[in-house]
């Protein structure tokens, strides 16, 4: 059996997790979309046609392709499995004791495969066939959600995130996310892919709740040799970066972490966003980010298991350090800088490395892919004129879950 182990950004890619966009993508609409984390509305079936390019581009390079929607199907024909999702995505305490109780029981006389499209789709209070004593659908109209839709479980890389040998099961920042962590709890405890494997769990897998402790795999990139890079950004706080850190030393799986601290903004909502790995020396940067004035911090074990954290001089000299490298070579978004800032709105820097010098983007983002391949990265083009509207690349998009070491 394979292991699951993420050693680096850019080794060898094998596995790895997505999410082909279906029924939370029809719940969409003009009137929703801010508060479900989305600037506009997609055409779903040209959305879905486009991931499907990007996962067979994926498999075309070796990776085996895993699905979210199949693993939470498998999952949920686990009696113990689906008993405690349901308690869970359905508690007493979000619907109240006596709705809570008839819809689980309405959820769980669904076949699996329905279930599984239901608890990420949403659900409307039109589409229930049960009469409640509750006062709670008496209040609802018929078009609002029971189930609210996760369309943001496009983006695997943030709910949860694989760092060398093992996972943290991210305690997302925005309400409209938090959700999706319990059904990759219930994939990661379960499913026969993952049960009987041997893996740390660094946060997340506790019921409990993790109060300023936020961090979302978007901000978290695994350079390698010991080292994580972390964002602290709009959806990743200090706190969070903190209790990683101080799970993956207490576990041994990392010696160091280098974080940095970015603009609040939604143009930047995660590091990867702004900066990428494509090479063991080469990174992707949007320079009106990651520039030398960077704030940039070095977390290290210290006595009593706690954490220390010092300031460095730049992040391109922590970087250096980490991988022993004597310089970085740096590739910057391309074209003029109205070019450049509406290439990286449209994910330029947000690529997935698949193997070293190797990387999967966007085939709109013609600028920086020019200078990609004048650096010697290979890039693999996609199709992502809807995709691309969620504000989330190749990189966003995947949850790698095996992955070689540098």
């Amino acid at each position: 059996m394979s292991k699951l182990y993420v050693g680096s950004e850019v080794g060898q890619l094998r596995r790895v997790l997505l999410n082909r966009p279906e029924r939370a993508l029809t719940h969409l609409t003009p009137s929703n979309c801010q508060d479900l984390l989305f600037d506009d509305v997609l055409a779903v079936e040209a959305a879905g046609k486009e991931h499907d390019v990007f996962a067979e581009a994926l498999r075309d390079q070796d990776v085996d392709v895993l699905l979210l929607h199949d693993l939470l199907a498998d999952t949920l024909a686990i009696p113990e499995a689906k008993q405690w999702l349901l308690q869970n995505q359905i508690s007493d305490y979000r619907y109240g004791p006596t709705f809570a109780s008839e819809l689980r029981e309405h959820l769980a006389d669904m076949d699996n495969d329905h279930l599984a499209t239901v608890l990420t789709g949403g659900l409307a209070y039109s589409e229930l066939s049960i009469t409640s004593a509750s006062i709670l659908p008496k209040m609802h109209k018929a078009l609002d959600f029971v189930i609210d839709p996760l369309p943001n479980h496009l983006f695997t890389r943030d709910t949860s995130c694989w760092i060398y040998g093992g996972v943290s099961l991210n305690p997302m920042m925005k309400k409209a996310r938090k959700r999706e962590t319990n059904h990759l709890r219930a994939i990661y405890r379960w499913h026969p892919t993952f049960a009987k494997q041997n893996f740390e769990n660094y946060l997340g897998n506790e019921n409990e709740h993790y109060d300023n402790t936020n961090i979302e795999g978007g901000d978290v990139l695994v350079i390698g040799r010991g080292s994580v890079l972390i964002g602290m950004s709009e959806r990743t706080t200090p706190q969070g970066v903190e209790n990683l850190a101080h799970r993956l030393f207490e576990t041994g799986q990392a010696t160091q972490v280098i974080a940095l601290r970015l603009p609040k903004t939604r143009s930047c909502m995660h590091l990867d966003t702004v900066m990428t790995q494509l090479n063991i020396d080469t990174f992707s940067i949007y320079p009106e980010v990651i520039n030398s004035s960077l704030e940039t911090w070095i977390l290290t074990p210290s006595e009593k298991g706690r954490v220390h954290a010092v300031q460095a001089d730049s992040y391109a000299s922590a970087i250096k350090d980490a991988l022993g490298l004597q310089e970085l070579k740096i590739v910057t978004t391309g074209g003029n800088s109205y070019e450049a800032e509406r290439e990286q709105w449209n994910d330029a820097n947000n690529v997935l490395t698949v193997k070293p010098g190797v990387v999967i983007g966007y085939e709109r983002n013609v600028y920086t892919n020019e200078k990609y391949e004048q650096a010697g990265i290979k890039v693999i083009s996609i199709p992502g004129n809807e995709l691309g509207r969620g504000r989330g690349g190749a990189r966003c998009m995947s949850c790698p879950i095996e992955r070689d070491a540098v």
